[in-house]
């Protein structure tokens, strides 16, 4: 039920690599300065370094992103050609998302064939609740990683049956930075937001709420306790997305999730809808 995947060591080793090159370069550089004008040369030296760093945090980043690109493309074909609805979901450690998929799955796995892939840190005890609802699910347990990757992802599937799977939910590691630069296949980013966080979250983190499909505002029930202003969270939300939807949803009180699943219920047939009409072309 468990796998084990980390991409930190490859990683490591990638910088590690870097590094010596580095300092070799550095080394013969204050050779010839010493031999030389030494102002100007120590001038020289600075700038050249100044941009061999720069290129070298610029190199490292595009081939970890490069190659995770290249393998979300081939999940996301393998998707399309399978017609799974893949959901990558998004949030901060706490906001509820575990506890969203218990609420989805238990009312929808009478409407849709469903799996999950669940992303945590450490132990299993997430992937136990979803188990519980009698959906399956594989745990990718990162060992300190702070995101889930395409790799990841697409290893991960081995362990489930993909046949006839309609709707693919992957729950990230909770996180608001590093999980909304690493696509991981999905067609939608989905980022839950509880009222307990502040709703200044948007301005403090763009790039996951401008990539997100939909905001859930988790945690509803909370507010004539919290100092949360949900008009703010939406206006913030939306100047960096305007597209983005908004659904108010409290898992504990239910409230607000039957838009939420209509949504999916829509989603679905608009991705059935879609493939239809490309293999009749």
């Amino acid at each position: 039920m468990r796998v084990l995947i980390n991409v930190f060591s490859r990683i490591k080793f990638l910088i590690a690599t870097i590094l010596k090159k580095h300092e070799k370069h550095e080394k013969h550089e204050n050779h010839e300065n010493h031999e030389n004008h030494e102002n100007h040369e120590k001038h020289e030296k600075h700038e050249k370094h100044e941009k061999i760093e720069g290129k070298m945090e610029i190199s490292l980043e595009q081939n970890i992103l490069g190659a995770n690109d290249k393998i979300s493309d081939e999940l996301k074909e393998y998707f399309s050609k399978e017609n799974i609805l893949c959901l990558n979901l998004m949030s901060s450690p706490g906001s509820g998302k575990t506890s969203l998929l218990v609420k989805t799955l238990s009312v929808l796995s009478k409407e849709f064939s469903m799996a999950v892939v669940e992303g945590d840190l450490q132990t299993d005890n997430d992937a136990r609740r979803i188990a519980e609802t009698g959906v399956q699910v594989v745990q990718i347990n990162t060992n300190g990683g702070c995101h889930l990757d395409a790799k990841m992802v697409k290893d991960s599937l081995k362990s489930l049956n993909m046949n006839g799977v309609e709707i693919l939910f992957v729950e990230n590691v909770g996180n608001l930075v590093c999980p909304a630069e690493f696509s991981v296949g999905e067609d939608h980013k989905i980022t839950l937001l509880s009222v307990a966080e502040g709703d200044d979250k948007p301005q403090k983190y763009p790039t996951m709420f401008h990539s997100s499909a939909v905001m859930l505002l988790n945690k509803v029930d909370l507010l004539p306790y919290v100092d949360f202003d949900t008009i703010k969270a939406r206006e913030h939300a939306s100047a960096l997305n305007k597209n983005i939807i908004v659904f108010p949803v409290s898992c504990r009180t239910e409230e607000g999730l039957e838009a939420w699943y209509d949504w999916l219920r829509a989603e679905v047939a608009k991705k059935k809808s879609a493939i239809a009409f490309e293999n009749a072309e």
